[in-house]
């Protein structure tokens, strides 16, 4: 994993940077999708809510618009999707700690599940590896953000 600015970025993740939210292909063509430490940096540090309208588990979210909302002392904003798709899963576990989000957004609190419509097509407009983490760090560096 790298740290950059004291932000950790591992290079395994898909990134789509100006959103601050990773996605990891899993097994079936799935994809788990959460917010980065940048993201959790920006919201305050410490959330009170995470969520997804039951109604919303089995729809179409579409790339960049809403698949989820935090909630903090500081922000209320969206959780966009990196990719278009059905929306599969929610990470249940945040309805009762929402900071997991935070205090391990690659781990435990990932948010939400996607079946992708179009992977490789719209993948492409992720940052990954080596090159993801060094475009991650030029917009760290660009709008001096630092996780630390």
């Amino acid at each position: 994993m790298a740290v950059i600015r004291g932000c950790n970025l591992p290079e395994d993740l898909y990134y789509l940077l100006d959103k601050h939210v990773w996605v990891k292909p899993l097994d079936g063509g799935v994809v788990r999708v959460g917010m980065t430490s940048v993201a959790g940096k920006l919201a305050g540090g410490k959330l009170t809510a995470v969520t997804v309208k039951a109604k919303n588990i089995g729809q179409e979210v579409r790339q960049g618009k809403s698949a989820a909302t935090v909630e903090s002392s500081k922000f209320v904003g969206p959780v966009p999707a990196p990719v278009s798709g059905t929306l599969l899963r929610f990470n249940d576990r945040l309805t009762a700690d929402p900071n997991l989000a935070i205090s391990d957004p690659y781990g435990e609190g990932w948010i939400v599940e996607i079946q992708p419509a179009s992977w490789d097509a719209e993948s492409a407009a992720l940052v990954t590896g080596a090159a993801g983490v060094a475009a991650y760090q030029a917009k760290l560096d660009a709008e001096n953000i630092s996780c630390s």
